[in-house]
């Protein structure tokens, strides 16, 4: 009776993405896009390390230190963050599993990379914007161009929305219910739906938006679009955002001194929100944060906030309130989702 063939890393590979996330767990295109960079970055450091192509790697060539000396690289040779980094492991930990359970020869090794904690992070203030300050971003774009008045439109739905970026990027037209009550369907991690209201200046300036562009209110294209028609990726969104920062800084000086990004804007939402008092648990919801303690980090970050409970409780009268390509390995990686997610090597 012949043995089982010993698959190759490369069809370890394959088979993870085929099969583990896109058919048994239909991971979102983002979430492809994610993994798939971290294993091609992955390939091609140990690649250069062991001298071998990345189609000719076995599994035994990615073992734990080589693992551990690929976090460092990203972190020192790259420059990425501790959040890149943990982000990174998080996709090479995911498929060590899929090594483990489809290749028990590997387990060993497997398990080694698997145990490989993620790196800690130190805790930062949430970095958010002033409503005088979102006011200036907002002013920025020229209104009296097509392309100026969709950069407005997108600054103000993602201010006031509270949408991550590529959620932003993801509704079409038909997401959007611009009659009373307005809102916004969004789908965000783990393709979980969720309903969020607009205000009423947002609705007006969306539906001017779909008008100008002729889109029906039933239409399955996207609301946000580049020159060309085609729907804007997460670069295109940083772009536009930073444009308008470089323009709105000329005339706010404090505003130069702030970091102005799709994730700042999020955090802006979150914490106008806080300030006028809406409670954590509905912000969770609003946000689609999958735990109250992710939400918990605004209230942290509000001085304001504690100032004001500070001087409640100097007041004995006041209750205290509290509040809670060549290579053949490569280039399969390469076809894996329409994503735009760039990698500088």
């Amino acid at each position: 009776m012949s043995l089982p063939v010993k698959p190759s890393l490369a069809d370890l590979i394959e088979s993870f993405f085929r099969r583990r996330l896109i058919a048994q767990r239909n991971s979102s295109p983002n979430t492809v896009a994610a993994y798939r960079d971290a294993m091609k970055l992955l390939l091609i450091f140990v690649s250069e390390r062991q001298g071998k192509a990345p189609s000719d790697l076995e599994v035994e060539d990615l073992d734990r230190d080589v693992v551990l000396d690929f976090l460092d690289y990203l972190e020192e040779v790259r420059g990425n963050s501790v959040s890149t980094r943990n982000a990174r492991m998080t996709a090479i930990r995911s498929f060590f599993h899929h090594v483990a359970m489809t290749d028990p020869p590997s387990i060993g090794i497997a398990k080694r990379v698997i145990d490989i904690p993620n790196k800690r992070t130190t805790s930062s203030v949430a970095n958010y914007l002033s409503k005088d300050e979102l006011k200036v971003l907002l002013d920025a774009p020229d209104r009296t161009t097509p392309l100026g008045r969709r950069d407005h439109c997108l600054i103000l739905f993602l201010g006031r929305t509270g949408a991550r970026v590529s959620e932003c990027c993801d509704v079409n037209a038909a997401d959007l219910h611009l009659e009373w009550p307005q809102q916004v369907l969004l789908r965000g991690k783990g393709k979980k739906e969720r309903a969020v209201p607009l205000s009423e200046d947002t609705a007006q300036q969306l539906k001017a938006l779909l008008e100008e562009r002729g889109l029906a209110s039933d239409s399955d294209v996207g609301v946000f679009v580049n020159a060309r028609g085609k729907r804007l990726t997460r670069h295109g969104v940083t772009h536009i955002l930073k444009r308008a920062h470089t323009t709105a800084a000329k005339t706010d000086t404090d505003l130069a001194t702030k970091r102005i990004s799709p994730h700042s804007l999020r955090h802006t939402t979150a914490m106008h929100l806080l300030k006028s008092g809406v409670d954590l648990t509905t912000i969770q919801s609003w946000l689609g944060h999958a735990s109250v303690n992710t939400t918990h980090h605004y209230a942290e970050a509000d001085l304001e906030m504690k100032q004001r409970a500070l001087d409640r409780c100097s007041d004995p009268e006041t209750p205290l309130v509290m509040y809670q390509p060549t290579d053949q390995l490569l280039a399969f990686l390469a076809t894996l989702c329409g994503v735009d997610r760039r990698i500088t090597l």
